[in-house]
This record gives C-alpha cells, sequence and structure tokens, in this order.
C-alpha cells in the first residue's frame, strides 16, 4: 500500500468508478470478477465495491522493467484459466 493514503480510511469504490480507475471497461472488471482473474473485491448490501487499495495491488502485480521481465506476477486477460468439466468456455456460447 502506498505511503499517501497511510492514516486515511479505506475508500471504496463500485464498479463503474473502479474500472475507470484502472483504465478498463466495467464490463472488463466484471468479467475479470466471474473468472476469478482480477482484483479482490467485497460484496456490501448486495453491492460490489473495490479498496482502493486492493486495485493497486491488482494493477502493480503486472508491473514489468522490460518486455524480457516476467514481472512478480502475471496479471490474466479476462477469461477462463483452466476448463472445469462440464463448463462450456465463454467463446463457445
Amino acid at each position: 500500500m502506498s505511503d499517501s493514503l497511510a492514516g486515511l480510511p479505506p475508500r471504496y469504490l463500485r464498479t463503474p468508478e473502479a474500472a475507470q480507475f484502472l483504465g478498463l471497461s466495467g464490463r472488463t472488471l466484471e468479467k475479470h470478477r466471474t473468472y476469478g482473474t482480477g482484483p479482490q473485491y467485497r460484496k456490501i448490501g448486495g453491492r460490489v465495491v473495490y479498496a482502493l487499495y486492493d486495485l493497486q495491488d491488482w494493477a502493480e502485480r503486472g508491473a514489468k522493467n522490460s518486455t524480457s521481465d516476467p514481472g512478480r506476477v502475471t496479471v490474466h486477460p479476462a477469461k477462463w484459466l483452466h476448463k472445469e468439466p462440464g463448463r462450456i468456455s465463454p467463446a463457445r456460447r
């Protein structure tokens, strides 16, 4: 977490604001949530919210110094990462 956020209460963003913060569309962020490839989120009163520090942490996972840098962790695209038995992939629907 950034030192500039230290001491402040956690800031929660709804999907449209979180997507804008990350430079993604709201739909892409929803897909990441569905596939389990996106940032951690919370459900409060039936609403999905993202903590600002979780969005920053998820985005930092994709940090690289060069095209040959493998990075710390891979930030996957918004799609199924593995086949589940009996599950139809979104591309075939």
